[in-house]
């Protein structure tokens, strides 16, 4: 068919009678039992029927049934029987032409995956029966494939309290909040009586990336399907699900021991999973020889140009070259040498600060942390501060109190004063070395950072990482490395070593979108322009004080102020990347500042009472194409790949991606392009956009979106007009052409979860999801019901129970690529 396929169901015409075969067995000199050779897929076929049949000195008999046509990523199965009336001859199938496949099983029936192409492409195959005297005749079919397409239904937008995925596909439970991660370690109460989160799964699984594991269990296979390590970060708790009757404050002061089980649920893990055979279920490893929990408590190395400053001085560190664990760990990165890059995110808000600080401080320092939002007079979150431990030496909860303590040397090596510096960083963990501290990079600087995304890792060129800062108002950033990268370093067995080499020495730039759709990356560089000690807005003293402040660096620079920058990914063939800018509220997004690059500045309103929703609620994707498609240029061409709206919104100046009832959406936040190892990132690859929404939930539950973009420049300008409710005015941006059915709903969440966090096997065939704080916001009821049961009834619907925050493992029935 010349339009896409919608569904991904195979189709085996081979046990069906054709007029041909009533023919040929019409006239046969005998009557002999004909089987069909066929090629099946997700698509109709056209046929052509070959027969041979003879005495008992010649060749068995073989039947070839339907040529056939299909797109990249489908299982496709060639199904054949050879008989004559006195013999079974043994059947085989074989690859004659075309780019190389797997065949999946022996014999007369076999599987593969169809490959990626970049246009139309035949493959042939041949249909080989032997009878027992080693004679044999053969006959060919064609299955001729065509670049990829999304292949499934779209999911409607929905309510309910589970996660549903399009027909054809599976989606199982696999590692949820409290899970334990150690042998002798019970299984979860989830009643809020459990402790020892130091070897349970952490709350608000987030970023997540998978890593190969061999069979030994210890040793890196990259290449791995079928067994491999989840490495996750968990970025924040909710908070009265951990225990029995919510959190405790008496007098102002937190329990030690709730406080503890708050703080480490927080942080990073990783996790041992493994695949049963024949493409069984998923399952992770209680007792994996590689689990682990990293916590706000797991000591950590500073390293870079940041290691030893006099801002980086604490209690716990006086020559500020350590740190203790990480915390509000959101989105993630890795490193071909096989690590795990952690960004801590928005970290400030954990942090007390008495009332008079400011008094007790010198202004630059006021400036950075107010610039930072460490902002005086806050108590905490959770007030963790506030703990007075058994163990009277212990810093463990007093480390959160960022106040300047009479008495205490002015340097900070008394006090936590400096201890917000310590966060906003990206940390590397190695996953296959349980005894490995991990390493602070701070060349990459600090900010709330969401992630790192790798790119440029080509022999004798510099590897980038794009990262973006999740706030309102806030930069997008890349880091290029010094050092041009060596492709043996990808299989070298210190890895921490091999991220000394290429991410504590280069560039960090931040970027400035210009009107004109061109784009500008400016150095933060000390010494240059106004990163000097000269700067009116903050002295700027080093290198390192640029990196601790690379936010008040990006302000005096002149970088464009972005919709909260949050994920970004870069498409594995073109090298574009792609970034999520989730929304701007009335306050952030204004007629005043909107540019080119967030453009738009309108009311969305929500419920039966249509409250008011302006600026930026919905959100969009920005995409930007490296000059020369080198990453290590200097400037770059933009456009807005796709403006999330409800499709009821007006076309001309909200909808302005075309959105329909199987697309829309709203607050785009994890981004994910599919490995380039597998079907689904080649060619065209396979992206995913995931939604921390809170303008549509009154129409649907987060979601998970799967697309195969165009590139930069696809679409054009335009001009729109731009309302605050008052004044009006015309703002003009780039549009990227409509995404169309190349852009659908594949998944929606439970009640009042996040859909963040995703990851694959090399081969695309499955994938890992997160599913955040499901029953997060409403509190009526607690502790005797809840406003979400999930996943306790993802399998049951009538089960009950706390809500968790879980991993689920998505495949497809079919055993085909996920989403073609």
């Amino acid at each position: 068919m010349s339009h896409s396929h919608d569904h991904a169901d195979d189709l085996n015409l081979s046990s069906n009678t054709h007029i041909d075969q009533i023919i040929e067995q019409r006239y046969s000199r005998r009557q002999t039992l004909l089987g069909g050779v066929s090629a099946t897929t997700a698509a109709l076929f056209g046929t052509t029927l070959l027969a041979a049949c003879g005495s008992d000195n010649e060749a068995p008999v073989v039947t070839v049934g339907e040529n056939a046509s299909t797109s990249s990523g489908r299982m496709v199965t060639l199904s054949g029987t050879a008989m004559d009336d006195k013999d079974t001859p043994e059947a085989a199938w074989a690859q004659i032409s075309g780019p190389n496949v797997t065949m999946i099983g022996t014999g007369a029936t076999v599987r593969f995956i169809a490959p990626a192409v970049a246009a139309s492409t035949p493959l042939g195959f041949r249909f080989t029966a032997t009878d027992s005297k080693g004679k044999s005749a053969t006959a060919d079919s064609t299955v001729t494939i065509a670049p990829a397409e999304l292949g499934f239904t779209a999911v409607a937008k929905s309510l309910a309290d589970r996660v549903t995925v399009p027909t054809g596909y599976t989606v199982t439970v696999l590692y949820a909040l409290g899970d334990p991660l150690a042998s002798g370690v019970s299984a979860y109460a989830n009643n809020g009586t459990d402790g020892n989160f130091a070897q349970r799964a952490g709350d608000h699984h987030d970023g997540m990336s998978y890593f190969g594991l061999a069979a030994t269990g210890t040793a890196r296979d990259a290449a791995s399907n079928s067994r491999g390590l989840l490495v996750m970060n968990h970025e924040n708790i909710s908070q009265r699900y951990l225990h029995a009757n919510g959190a405790t404050t008496t007098g102002g002061v937190r329990p030690e021991a709730e406080a503890l089980k708050e703080i480490e649920a927080h942080g990073v893990a990783v996790v041992e999973v493994t695949r049963a055979a024949n493409e069984g279920a998923w399952s992770y490893v209680q007792a994996g020889a590689l689990n682990r929990r990293i916590t706000p408590n797991t000591p950590m190395t500073i390293n870079g140009p940041v290691r030893g400053n006099a801002q980086m001085r604490t209690r716990f560190s006086a020559d500020g070259t350590q740190k203790r664990g990480t915390i509000n760990n959101c989105a993630n990165g890795y490193a071909p040498w096989g690590t795990y890059l952690t960004c801590e995110e928005n970290y400030a808000g954990y942090f007390r600060r008495s009332a008079t600080d400011n008094a007790a401080r010198a202004a630059k320092q006021v400036t950075a942390l107010n610039r930072n939002g460490v902002s005086q007079g806050a108590a905490g979150s959770y007030g963790w501060s506030t703990v007075t431990p058994a163990d009277s030496a212990s810093t463990v909860y007093s480390r959160w109190n960022a106040s300047v303590i009479a008495g205490q040397p002015a340097d900070g090596t008394g006090d936590f004063r400096n201890e917000p510096n310590q966060f906003g960083w990206v940390i590397e963990i190695d996953p296959y070395d349980v005894a490995s501290v991990p390493r602070v990079r701070t060349a990459l600087g600090r900010f709330a950072h969401e992630g790192a995304w790798p790119a440029n890792f080509v022999a004798g060129r510099r590897p980038v990482y794009y990262l973006g800062d999740d706030s309102r108002g806030e930069y997008i950033f890349k880091f290029v490395s010094a050092t041009p990268w060596e492709a043996a370093d990808a299989n070298s067995a210190n890895r921490l070593a091999i991220g000394d080499k290429y991410l504590d020495s280069g560039t960090l730039y931040v970027a400035r979108f210009d009107a004109s759709g061109s784009g500008t990356w400016l150095p933060l560089t000390f010494g240059t322009g106004p990163l000097t000690a000269a700067n009116t807005t903050y002295s700027f003293a080093d290198q390192a004080d640029v990196l601790i402040n690379a936010r008040l660096a990006g302000d005096v620079l002149g970088a464009t102020k972005m919709d909260r920058p949050e994920w970004g990914a870069v498409n594995p063939k073109t090298g574009e990347v792609y970034f999520t800018l989730t929304n701007n509220n009335a306050a952030g997004r204004t007629l005043a500042n909107a540019d080119a690059a967030n453009p738009r500045v309108y009311n969305d309103p929500k419920g039966a009472a249509a409250a008011a929703q302006r600026g930026n609620p919905n959100g969009h994707i920005i995409r930007f194409k490296e000059a020369g498609d080198n990453p290590e240029a200097t400037s770059f061409m933009w456009d807005i790949y796709a403006f999330g709206a409800g499709s009821d919104l007006d076309a001309t100046n909200i909808n302005l991606s075309g959105l329909d009832a199987t697309n829309d959406f709203s607050s785009p936040d994890g981004l994910w392009f599919a490995r380039p190892t597998g079907v689904s990132g080649q060619e065209r690859p396979l992206l995913w956009i995931q939604t921390d929404d809170g303008a549509y939930t009154d129409v649907t539950n987060c979601m998970m979106l799967a697309a195969i973009p165009g590139t930069v420049g696809d679409g054009g300008a335009r001009s729109l007009s731009i309302s605050d409710g008052t004044t009006t005015r015309t703002q003009g941006t780039f549009v990227g052409r409509n995404p169309g059915t190349q852009l659908r709903r594949f998944l929606v969440g439970p009640v009042e979860a996040e859909i963040t966090g995703i990851d694959s096997t090399p081969d695309g065939r499955t994938i890992f999801v997160n599913i955040q704080h499901p029953g997060e916001e409403t509190t009526t009821g607690f502790p005797t019901t809840f406003p979400s049961n999930w996943p306790a009834n993802q399998a049951t619907a009538s089960a009950t129970g706390r809500p968790r925050s879980a991993t689920v493992v998505i495949t497809k029935d079919d055993g085909g690529v996920i989403a073609l």
